[in-house]
């Protein structure tokens, strides 16, 4: 057996798996040795852009009685970006705003949380630095059904309905902030989609997450070419408008690769370069079973469907997929209601008659049903009892509504009422056992296991 450890268990969890198994992984970027000094210099000498003191002093240059309006945009807390610590991208935003003479409660930090639920103050905390909090900056979230609080800008190219923000609308500087990574829609999170979905309304999702978009074959990770997500989220910035950005990369320790501050698409497309340089995984041929796990990102499991999308990459048609996840949402485990009910629609009728059915004219679009048109993908690939999936905050209740085999049953029977992370070895184990049992060549050939290391973040593709 080879040990490989479990990244979602603060290391002290490791995995036996057969000496068989290929482990598949991103290349390692290198980190910046000093991430502090590069955010203050990517602020000073951006790309594509003036600096940032320079966009605040113009923003300053109200008519007198007239006080101005920064707004900055953060990610909500599925996205591992520093904000907060020596890392941390905000502080140095924020203090080259009061330099310049922006008074604190001038500056609004908004989390761009797009149709996801906003986030408690405690979960706030934990996220931003300390001293924002301090200061007396704003702190608010976006959301997404409130529309007293959303402004509509006009419909893009491509038939949206753009509904923004309108307190950041209202800004006389728009600053977007976010981690660059590969985005099994839009080609690469960060950039636009600060703005889109970050600060939209409900119904500017109907076409932008619409089932023709999200059915499209350049919809996919890594792509930004002719891919559709991307060119509607980039028109729906350019309506509401950015000033700025600063975007960051990461390495496999959540440590800062490259920061990639300056103007809304060029400064977005050289950090996107930068993450394609290291993220796809070359694989040769295709595998009968696929281990992997949820990443940072899969709070929930409407975030897991990122690592099945990715798996697609190595994995055999009707082979199986084992996934292990932390599902740590304590209001949604599993995702939103209409989240839940496209899924269990999913479950009922398969991903053929479900993905029919939603680019039926007489279908009335849900929020969310873009996620599970994603695992209608994987169970395209593989039947749905090929999927094992594991998380330890996910009960029996929770498997009534969700496709796939509950990894929890698979574990020692005493095991099953509490389970924990550190059971995550023994459901792998198993798994790959009734896996293994049921591969056509059971008994005559050992079936190709692959072990993808960093989950939804690494690209696997033939080389």
């Amino acid at each position: 057996m080879i040990q490989v450890p479990f990244p979602l268990g603060g290391g002290n969890i490791e995995l036996s798996l057969p000496d068989n198994t290929d482990v598949l992984g991103m290349t390692a970027p290198e980190p910046l040795s000093d991430p502090g000094a590069a955010i203050r210099a990517a602020l000073e000498s951006p790309i594509a852009s003036p600096p940032l003191g320079v966009l605040a002093r113009k923003a300053l240059a109200r008519p007198k009685g007239e006080r101005p309006l920064a707004v900055i945009l953060v990610s909500d807390n599925t996205r591992p970006v520093p904000y907060s610590g020596e890392s941390g991208i905000l502080l140095p935003i924020v203090k080259t705003l009061l330099k310049e003479g922006f008074a604190a409660d001038d500056i609004a930090v908004i989390a761009a949380n797009g149709t996801h639920r906003p986030m408690a103050e405690d979960e706030l905390k934990v996220m931003l630095d300390a001293e924002i909090w301090k200061l007396g900056v704003r702190v608010l979230n976006h959301n997404c059904r409130d529309e007293k609080a959303l402004r509509f800008l006009g419909t893009t190219p491509g038939g949206s309905e753009v509904y923004i923000n309108s307190l950041y609308l209202d800004a006389d500087l728009k600053i977007a902030t976010g981690l660059v990574e590969s985005h099994f829609m839009a080609g690469f999170s960060g950039g636009r989609k600060s703005v889109c979905p970050g600060i939209i309304g409900e119904k500017s999702t109907f076409i932008f997450h619409g089932a023709a978009i999200m059915g499209h074959p350049e919809s996919r990770d890594l792509n930004l070419e002719g891919n559709p997500c991307h060119e509607e989220a980039l028109e729906t910035a350019r309506m509401a408008g950015v000033d700025f950005i600063v975007n960051v990369t990461l390495d496999h320790s959540f440590r800062i690769c490259g920061v990639f501050a300056g103007g809304l698409e060029e400064a977005h497309k050289a950090a996107a370069e930068k993450v394609k340089s290291y993220v796809g995984i070359p694989a040769k041929g295709y595998y009968d079973i696929v281990v992997s796990h949820g990443g940072f990102v899969g709070v929930n499991h409407y975030q897991i469907a990122k690592v099945a999308v990715a798996s697609l990459g190595l994995l055999k048609k009707d082979g199986y997929l084992i996934v292990a996840g932390n599902n740590t949402d304590a209001v949604n485990r599993l995702g939103s209601p209409q989240y839940r009910t496209c899924l269990r629609l999913l479950r009922q009728i398969g991903s053929e008659a479900f993905v029919r059915l939603i680019k039926s004219p007489d279908w009335v679009f849900l929020p969310d049903q873009w996620q599970v048109q994603m695992w209608a993908k994987l169970f395209e690939r593989i039947p749905q009892d090929h999927f094992y999936y594991f998380s330890p905050q996910l009960d029996e209740r929770h498997w009534e509504e969700l496709p796939g085999v509950n990894g929890g049953l698979l574990l020692p029977e005493d095991r099953r009422a509490r389970p924990g992370l550190e059971d995550v070895p023994g459901f792998v184990a198993s798994a790959i056992n009734a896996a293994t049992a049921s591969c056509p060549d059971a008994g005559r050939a050992a079936p190709r296991i692959a072990w993808l290391s960093d989950g939804p973040y690494g690209i696997p593709y033939q080389a």
